[in-house]
């Protein structure tokens, strides 16, 4: 993705290159001092290009690089600010590039016109004795291009020069800042709010006796990241200059060797960068350093997609078999609940109460009356034979104990000079 990337960016330089070229403009240069471990700073603005800004909202677009490479060297970052319509470019010079000159390459695009120019920036690094104390601060109240302002700057130098750190006014310088997001911090909650600044400040001279009894003071504060609402005997010094302070991340250091160990230093990424591309630092040319190097097509790592689309085939299908396998079971043991639950229906003798009635006069003087056989004793002479009348090959219910007997005759119920007796051996209804 970086190689493409790197790729796309040298494409763009190039046609903005041949473009410039086309329309015919000339090469503007200019040269800017910087010392090494001693942070510098350029804004990019219209008017180095004899533009105006005409008020449109991203008018001008800039792309920096090393002259004849597709990016900046590593010690070296650009931003552009949309607060303020313009770039910026800075960096903390390692000890490395002492006493060379490093070319950087601006070209400007004109959104409005689509008018392109070139700007050449020549770094002459001159060597300089890297700082022994150094502090390091957040603010919390600012953001970095706030910071980019010189009046600022100084205005926090005169906090330690005035009255904090009185020895360091000869060489108090800012060894590096940056922006806190960019270092690891959490963006605010709010848009509105500021994202903070990390600042080192750097000198020559011991810590006063003042600074040392505010490290003494902020020490405690060091088991935890971050701290907004603690306040420190100085606190109001700061606000008075505009610096609202995370007292958490307030650190001293007293030697060299502590400050290339700190976090956040420039020159940390290079302190690991020790190999082959450090070697080949040395052997490049000596008013060229840091060039961008292509890796080899042997170096480049390559994937094996494989074991990948074993294992999106092998996961998804041990968890689909282990649900199959469960339904099964699960099945099976419903499955013979009801296999059981069949049989015992089916086998099982008939309920004893049935409702069975007949007619059952008490005496002839009686009338008709149903009788329910609910209760009657078990009859085997009611019982159902094969030779009954009643029974079918086949039928349903020749397993039930209580089956419907055989009505009795009517038996005549009435006076013995009803009209209805006996004459001549027949009945007369």
């Amino acid at each position: 993705m970086d190689k493409m990337f790197k790729m796309t960016v040298l494409l763009f330089a190039a046609l903005l290159t041949t473009a410039s070229l086309a329309l015919g403009k000339e090469t503007t240069y200019k040269t800017d001092d910087v010392s090494v471990s001693e942070l510098f700073s350029l804004r990019i603005e219209p008017r180095m290009f004899n533009w105006t800004y005409e008020g449109l909202s991203e008018q001008f677009l800039y792309r920096s690089s090393l002259e004849g490479y597709p990016d900046l060297p590593s010690w070296i970052r650009y931003m552009y600010s949309p607060e303020y319509h313009s770039g910026f470019l800075y960096g903390t010079p390692p000890l490395r590039t002492a006493d060379t000159r490093v070319p950087i390459e601006i070209i400007a695009l004109n959104r409005l016109t689509y008018e392109t120019k070139r700007l050449i920036l020549m770094l002459a690094i001159h060597r300089k004795q890297p700082a022994k104390h150094v502090i390091q601060m957040k603010i919390d109240n600012l953001n970095w291009v706030h910071m980019m302002d010189p009046g600022r700057i100084e205005n926090l130098k005169n906090i330690f020069r005035n009255d904090l750190w009185l020895e360091s006014r000869p060489d108090l310088h800012v060894i590096f800042m940056d922006s806190a997001v960019k270092l690891g911090a959490r963006l605010p909650l709010r848009p509105q709010q500021r994202e903070g600044v990390v600042v080192h400040l750097g000198s020559s001279a011991e810590f006063s006796k003042r600074m040392l009894e505010l490290q003494e003071e902020v020490k405690p504060l060091y088991k935890i990241s971050s701290c907004t609402y603690k306040r420190t005997s100085v606190q109001t010094t700061f606000e008075n200059s505009g610096f609202k302070l995370d007292w958490c991340a307030f650190r001293m250091v007293a030697t060299e060797d502590d400050i290339k160990a700190l976090p956040h230093h420039p020159n940390e990424s290079h302190k690991h960068g020790a190999g082959r591309k450090e070697h080949q630092h040395f052997q490049l040319p000596h008013s060229f350093p840091d060039k961008w190097d292509a890796p080899l097509k042997s170096e480049v790592p390559e994937r094996n997609y494989s074991d990948e689309i074993a294992i999106s085939f092998a996961i998804p299908g041990m968890i689909f078999a282990l649900l199959l396998c469960g339904l099964t079971i699960i099945l099976c043991f419903q499955h013979e609940k009801l296999m059981q639950k069949s049989s015992r229906t089916e086998y099982s003798p008939a309920a004893p109460n049935v409702q069975m009635v007949h007619y059952s006069p008490d005496d002839i003087k009686s009338t008709i009356k149903l009788k329910s056989l609910r209760d009657v004793p078990f009859d085997d002479t009611h019982s159902i034979s094969p030779t009954d009348s009643f029974y079918r090959e086949g039928s349903p219910h020749i397993g039930n104990m209580y089956m419907r007997p055989k009505p009795p005759p009517y038996k005549l119920a009435g006076n013995a000079n009803s009209p209805t007796l006996k004459r001549n051996g027949n009945v007369e209804m």
